[in-house]
């Protein structure tokens, strides 16, 4: 696909995982006890909400088993007076999120093309960028 594309799925697969991370061993009624934990999971939820009302439909008709209805109505709710939802949340925190990771990693290794960064470099007359060879090249000469 291309770089953007790339860059989006990557930040689903980062803010899910630091969801994960967060809230591992909690349960609900600690979840929302938790201030800081909460504001900062919401944090990462809304970036994935907006993360994914930006991925271009021909990505997502690539991807049909990610509920990205689901993520679009978690998007609506948290941008609303729902924000504070804590089934809307909590859904999202134990549904979506995983979910959409499992996903990520069956699609990484179906569609690897979908998550590479540098797919289109020679296309686009770049070469290949870790060449050492390249003299544009991040690669260090021996």
């Amino acid at each position: 696909m291309n770089l953007l594309t790339a860059a989006q799925l990557g930040i689903l697969d980062d803010s899910g995982a630091a969801i994960l991370t967060l809230t591992e061993g909690l349960e609900e009624a600690d979840f929302f006890a938790t201030r800081l934990t909460r504001e900062e999971v919401v944090r990462h939820l809304t970036a994935m909400t907006q993360t994914v009302a930006n991925i271009p439909a021909e990505v997502r008709e690539h991807m049909p088993e990610v509920n990205w209805e689901g993520w679009t109505m978690l998007g609506w709710e948290l941008k609303g007076q729902r924000r504070d939802d804590r089934g809307s949340v909590w859904f999202g925190v134990r549904s979506l999120v995983p979910a959409t990771l499992l996903w990520l990693r069956l699609y990484r290794q179906s569609r690897p093309e979908l998550f590479e960064f540098f797919a289109g470099a020679d296309a686009a007359g770049l070469g290949n960028l870790n060449n050492p060879d390249n003299p544009d090249s991040d690669s260090p000469r021996n």
